[in-house]
């Protein structure tokens, strides 16, 4: 069938994307469901970081592709073997499926799924197949989703059906920004109640970590950012504390008095926590954050990152600190999450009021202002926005 999707078949254009339109609109073609796979209908995909990432090339991928993998669909036909769905179902995409048999799937991690991984890196499902094409040539996969299109056709491992009641614009988000900050928060730290947090990038994953910690029962939550319009923002969703980097921080409401550079941002979160925060999350994608994140976690405390800056980043590490300070420094892929687990219980959460996850939702926007909107992302001028294929 043809489709209309969005194609990226250069990476690192210059900005602005709005000029340079490294995504391209086009009519494709896009096979049927093959065995263990599904047809959907994306009806809203939100636009990431980890989409921008390959865009800019700090994430490479194999090209052509389409991309786009946090969205929320309606299931239109089964390939053979799929019995658990129905046409008419209402899911929602995970970007790692997982194969149930890898080693990390049977230790019940299957964000970490060996298969999974390897059929994103290569572009394909999860079954190793293409179903996307243009005049004859193969066009990749994002993530085994695609969701910057009309339809997708993903493995029925990326799916996780939800109820009906749950408009597609706010169940997308599910699919990536809330597994992934809500799970860095409830599963890879296991924060408990009257801890301290610091939470470092206020995009959609970082506002989601806040979000987690307040449902969790965290005493106190710093969030530290460079625009004084996401601090206030964090504010009004829980934050007690705010701190503009490199913009000034009065330590309460982001107004940008003082000036606030990042040992400075430091020694202020140290004194608003009494010596560091328990748990610190780096959810901005910059290695500078990663340290500052480290750098104000206090002694026995855990250092959580989730962003994934370029591959050839390094961090500078005291190692002195693992030890002497008995520091812990984790990563969280996707949450830590367990999809089928995680996902329901999240939405429940969100529709009982606790998780506001439709607070994160910026912009609704068409294919023809992809472009603009990824220099609306890339400029910290949007959380979430949303494509409305």
């Amino acid at each position: 069938m043809k489709i209309r999707a969005a194609i990226l078949t250069e990476m690192a254009k210059p900005r602005p994307y709005a000029t340079s339109r490294p995504l391209q609109i086009e009519d494709i073609e896009l096979e049927p469901p093959g065995p263990g796979e599904v047809l959907i209908g994306i009806r809203a995909a939100g636009l990431c970081h980890s989409d921008l990432s390959t865009i800019n090339g700090d994430r490479p991928r194999v090209l052509p592709m389409v991309l786009g993998h946090e969205a929320a669909g309606e299931v239109m036909e089964l390939g053979a073997g799929v019995g658990d769905l129905a046409v008419g179902d209402h899911v929602i995409s995970v970007f790692m499926p997982s194969c149930g048999n890898c080693l990390p799937c049977r230790e019940g991690r299957p964000a970490l799924c060996e298969a999974g991984a390897a059929a994103n890196g290569a572009g394909t499902l999860l079954s190793g197949a293409i179903r996307l094409s243009r005049a004859g040539a193969p066009v990749y996969h994002h993530l085994g989703v695609s969701a910057f299109a009309e339809y997708a056709v993903v493995a029925r491992d990326s799916l996780i059906p939800i109820d009906k009641s749950l408009p597609f614009e706010e169940a997308a988000l599910f699919g990536c920004a809330v597994v992934t900050g809500a799970g860095a928060v409830i599963n890879t730290a296991g924060l408990q109640p009257g801890q301290s947090v610091a939470i470092i990038g206020l995009g959609g994953v970082g506002l989601m970590s806040l979000l987690a910690a307040k449902v969790s029962g965290a005493r106190q939550i710093i969030a530290i950012d460079r625009l004084d319009d996401k601090l206030k923002l964090a504010r009004q969703l829980g934050a007690t504390h705010c701190i503009a980097v490199g913009k000034g921080g009065d330590g309460k409401d982001g107004s940008g008095k003082g000036g606030a550079d990042d040992e400075t941002a430091a020694d202020e979160c140290r004194d608003l926590s009494g010596g560091g925060v328990d748990f610190a999350f780096e959810l901005a994608s910059s290695v500078k954050a990663l340290e500052l994140a480290y750098a104000i976690t206090r002694r026995g405390g855990t250092c959580v990152t989730a962003s994934l800056p370029h591959p050839d980043a390094r961090m500078q590490l005291a190692a002195t600190s693992l030890v002497a300070e008995e520091k812990t420094l984790k990563g969280s892929y996707i949450g830590s999450c367990v999809p089928l687990r995680d996902i329901p219980r999240y939405v429940s959460l969100y529709q009982q009021g606790l998780l506001p996850v439709d607070r994160l939702m910026s912009e609704r926007i068409g294919f023809d202002e992809l472009n603009a909107s990824f220099d609306r992302l890339s400029d910290g001028q949007s959380i979430r926005q949303i494509l409305l294929p």
